[in-house]
């Protein structure tokens, strides 16, 4: 296609997505190709806003956080409350992601003990056992 426009497949190619994820994020009006009758071509706007959405779910964040902060682009203040709201999105996410880290790390290291302690008592009870002298 040309530099400025990209079909469905040359988006799924070049952002690993299914058409299907396109038509998706297209109808939660997150994307807004240009249709030519059945056929949708994507601008860089387009490439741009899928770039961000995906690195939004990467990251965690609702598609409405991410509708959110995608409308707040165009509110004329050089993109600063989109920058701001965005920082605090991802402060509170990255602190939810911390939680959950150790959480997890608390339930890997159990689990390493439970196991730990499994392989002691299988051991104790194979082995064998002295005939009274």
């Amino acid at each position: 296609m040309s530099e400025n426009m990209m079909t469905i497949r040359e988006m799924c190619d070049a952002f690993d997505v299914t058409p299907r994820t396109l038509r998706f994020y297209e109808a939660k009006e997150l994307l807004f190709p240009v249709r030519e009758g059945q056929k949708r071509l994507f601008t860089k706007r387009d490439r741009a806003r899928l770039k961000l959405i995906l690195r939004g779910k990467r990251f965690g964040f609702s598609l409405e956080e991410i509708r959110q902060l995608l409308d707040l682009y165009d509110m004329g203040d050089q993109q600063q409350t989109q920058l701001a709201r965005t920082y605090d999105i991802a402060r509170a996410r990255l602190a939810d992601m911390e939680l959950q880290r150790d959480e997890l790390t608390e339930a890997i290291d159990d689990l390493k003990n439970q196991l730990k302690w499994g392989e002691r008592m299988l051991a104790s009870m194979n082995t064998p056992k002295r005939a009274a002298e």
